[in-house]
């Protein structure tokens, strides 16, 4: 999808999402084992990546530090060679700056590599803060010497990195993640303490295990790392995208539908499956996937709130809140994670959903949004009839959400920035129309 015109969707609402659709890897998985490869002093082998504008960056941004990628014998594979790792051009590295996060994340291994690296200003969905500065200062315990420099920042290791000692403010995914892939080869050990602990962590984790490295996991969310001299390569299968299952799945309840999600894990989802229930949906899984369907009937108000995991993702809330705008009572909605990520909610106002933001914590414990004047708690009254409108895509899973309220509503919507969803989910237009949406492209043509 290129072109200014192919960045704007038509969607006429009104019809039941029905049929079958299929999920690849985690988009929170499969960039950083991307970035895991370059640590290798061999070839390896990711499987079951999806077609996503993030892992177009990755390649990218790889192929510009000499790595070859190339695809593999099936489908939705690729072979990454870090052989002959070089420097990049500041302006080709700039040239990627603000199209992705995940460029923070080379760092570690292009400092065990280089012993240098360049890292351009960083973009992502803007949903709250998500500050790099922590980054840095992880690195900086590792040894690492950082300036400022036009454009973007520029990293040191004068000598090999160290172990140390760290313990995250909070359980981030991106903080986890950066400490995994420079303490794998830094000296001695290194201790992360209220580290994340999400599905997707776990298997960046077995990815570096099969590369050499030592990690164990205790109980109490810390992580420890014992570093080795050497890495080689990996051979893998990325764990399916549970947060694009999980936007299906409510987009199957938000239009009366019935999706089987090839590629489901349960368990991976339970704490979703379980909310998903509640509310009033039905599900059905089996070896292959999780059937997903309206099974007639009400759906029930119910209180919920966001945790890192095991508790309810934050990027299952947005699509879940447009099903819940046709559920009967008050729901109440805390998002504790991002403190921006109910922003989403005016536009479905506009579409005529009753959802009225607080500054307060409702619905569960005081989080740290409470006292710092974020609109981060929501009640959601139903069931309401959205009708159609025109809508600007503010974020990835907000916009996925947008899409859901379009294709629940009466009439024709205009979605504009559908091209932010190529981020995360692959062939997404190709699967609308699978499903039997009614979507076209401006001038008429069908997608």
């Amino acid at each position: 999808m290129t072109g200014i015109s192919d960045d704007v969707l038509l969607v006429h609402g009104g019809t039941p999402l029905e049929g079958e659709i299929r999920v690849r890897g985690a988009k929170n998985l499969v960039p950083k084992a991307m970035v895991a490869a370059l640590l290798g002093s061999e070839p390896s082998r990711l499987r079951n990546v999806p077609d996503i504008r993030d892992v177009r960056v990755v390649r990218g941004l790889l192929q510009l530090h000499g790595v070859t990628v190339r695809p593999g014998d099936e489908p939705g594979e690729l072979v990454l060679d870090p052989s002959h790792v070089e420097s990049a051009n500041v302006a080709d590295i700039d040239a990627h700056a603000g199209s992705s996060r995940i460029p923070i994340l080379f760092c570690g291994p292009l400092l065990h590599r280089l012993g240098h690296a360049f890292i351009p200003g960083l973009g992502g969905c803007d949903i709250g803060g998500r500050p790099i500065d922590f980054h840095f200062e992880v690195l900086r315990q590792f040894g690492a010497t950082i300036e400022k420099r036009e454009g973007g920042q520029y990293l040191e290791a004068p000598q090999r990195l160290r172990g140390c000692k760290i313990r995250l403010p909070y359980p981030s995914v991106g903080s986890t993640e950066q400490v995994l892939l420079t303490a794998v080869l830094a000296e001695g050990v290194t201790e992360l303490s209220n580290a994340a602990v999400e599905p997707e962590i776990e298997d960046l984790i077995c990815v570096l295990q099969k590369m050499g490295a030592i990690i164990s996991m205790d109980t109490d969310r810390t992580i420890r790392i014992t570093g080795v001299d050497r890495l080689g390569g990996y051979n893998h299968k990325a764990l399916p995208d549970r947060l694009e299952a999980a936007s299906w799945a409510s987009a199957a309840l938000a239009t009366g539908g019935n999706i089987y999600v090839r590629g489901a894990q349960q368990r991976s989802m339970m704490t979703f499956l379980n909310t998903f229930r509640r509310v009033g949906g039905a599900f059905e899984i089996d070896d292959d996937g999780i059937r997903f369907w309206h099974p007639g009937g009400p759906l029930k108000a119910i209180a919920l709130e966001t945790d890192v995991h095991p508790g309810f993702q934050t990027d299952w809330q947005q699509p879940l809140v447009v099903a819940l705008t046709q559920a009967t009572g008050l729901s109440i909605v805390h998002e504790t994670v991002y403190e921006s990520r109910l922003g989403f909610t005016s536009a479905l106002n506009q579409m005529g959903a009753h959802i009225q933001l607080y500054r307060e914590c409702l619905g569960g414990s005081a989080c740290r949004f409470g006292q710092r004047n974020f609109l981060h708690s929501a009640v959601v009254s139903g069931p309401t009839k959205l009708q159609g409108a025109d809508l600007v895509i503010p974020d990835l899973r907000g916009g996925f959400s947008y899409l859901i309220a379009a294709l629940a509503a009466e009439g024709t919507s205009r979605v504009h920035g559908i091209d932010l969803i190529n981020r995360g989910y692959e062939n997404f237009m190709e699967k609308l129309v699978e499903l039997g949406a009614k979507v076209e492209l401006p001038g008429g043509d069908l997608v």
